[in-house]
């Protein structure tokens, strides 16, 4: 099954789950089942196809935007007026292929990683952003290909080690009587 093909197997129960588990990723089944007037075992199943169909990544709460269809990810450098700045940053988040906005130093004002579902999407996304009140000029450049997507594991991966390690040392010095201990 292609990327195309997870797209237009999708119907309005489908991406109504999506929605849901965006807008909620800690949503039980039950409650996903109240709250699109499904019964429990047809959301189940749906959100098992999901996953199966990699729509869902792992942990089954993340969408693949690739999966369904936004397979064009462009990485946006804009130049703000200063006095435009919140302006433009209110107007970014009205486009709905802006994925994540940031104020950045160094060569441009603002940072954002923008998705379209093919080129001409991609440029009228860039065309709004150009119309923007304060958007002096914009930098694009595109993503051929997502080496290590957006991950945090690791991270929280070494703070429990780090944590761990810090346990049984805590543990070990108080056996031992303790550090700076009088004796």
């Amino acid at each position: 099954m292609t990327e195309s093909d997870h797209l237009n197997n999708l119907d309005s129960t489908d991406l109504k789950i999506l929605l849901e588990l965006i807008r909620d990723p800690r949503i039980q089944i039950a409650e996903l089942s109240d709250s699109l007037g499904v019964a429990r075992n047809t959301a189940q199943s749906r959100v098992r196809r999901l996953l199966r169909a990699g729509v869902l990544r792992s942990g089954g709460r993340e969408v693949d935007l690739e999966a369904v269809g936004y397979d064009v990810v462009a990485f946006v450098t804009i130049e703000v007026s200063h006095r435009e700045l919140d302006g433009v940053v209110g107007a970014l988040r009205m486009i709905p292929q802006v994925l994540e906005v940031h104020e950045i130093s160094g060569r441009g004002d603002v940072w954002c990683r923008v998705v379209a579902t093919d080129t001409h999407n991609l440029q009228a996304a860039l065309r709004q952003v150009l119309r923007i009140k304060g958007v002096i000029r914009t930098e694009t450049v595109l993503a051929l290909h997502t080496h290590i997507p957006y991950r945090t594991e690791p991270l929280i991966s070494g703070l429990a080690k780090a944590s761990t390690a810090g346990q049984h040392g805590q543990a070990k010095s108080s056996r031992t009587g303790g550090e700076g201990a009088d004796g």
